[in-house]
């Protein structure tokens, strides 16, 4: 059997500036707009299809697994932002990356107060 994640939708109070933040962070491009959502597709083929969405955001946990030299360069865009960011899910670390699994990850919000993860080992991988 083959499953694959395809995409999944990410609630937003404003789509458009939603998936340029996350596309300017992660290096990535913005695709045209598909019905009425905005795609922000993945090198791994999967899309973030944002969706205007009024009232409160539950916020979700999206983890984006990048190599080291991709890990220096979107963590740079992150500090060049100003943007806080965290060692933990919880935000208990401020100001720390983790070292999990023999790797680094970092954890940081979006404008919509999801938490977004990007981190170069995946998790029980290693030491």
């Amino acid at each position: 059997m083959t499953v694959q994640l395809n995409h999944t939708i990410v609630a937003a109070h404003d789509k458009h500036a939603s998936a340029r933040f996350l596309a300017d962070i992660l290096g990535l491009e913005v695709s045209p707009q598909y019905g009425p959502f905005i795609p922000v597709e993945i090198p791994n083929g999967v899309t973030l299809d944002y969706l205007d969405s009024p009232g409160d955001i539950t916020p979700q946990h999206y983890a984006f697994l990048v190599s080291e030299d991709d890990f220096d360069t979107i963590f740079a865009r992150i500090r060049e932002a100003g943007l806080t960011y965290w060692a933990d899910p919880y935000h208990r670390r401020p100001g720390e990356i983790n070292r999990n699994d023999g790797g680094r990850g970092a954890y940081f919000d979006d404008p919509n107060g999801h938490n977004l993860e990007i981190l170069t080992r995946p998790y029980g991988s290693g030491s």
